[in-house]
């Protein structure tokens, strides 16, 4: 499994999309304001994903 890291774009949940902030032992802390339709959903700014529950799809760096 391979673990994300900080400013990784990730994809959890039924297509739900953010970027890393912070790498736990177990788990990231994602922003999702970088989703487009982020206000769209009744969220707060951050979520915690476990490791086991995403895939990483880029690099903030990337773009």
């Amino acid at each position: 499994m391979k673990i994300a890291d900080v400013g990784s774009i990730i994809e959890f949940k039924e297509g739900m999309q953010g970027i890393v902030e912070k790498v736990n032992e177990n788990s990231v802390i994602v922003d999702l304001t970088y989703m487009d339709n982020y206000l769209e959903y009744d969220l707060d700014r951050r979520t915690v994903v476990n490791h086991k529950n995403y895939v990483i799809k880029g690099h903030i760096n990337d773009k």
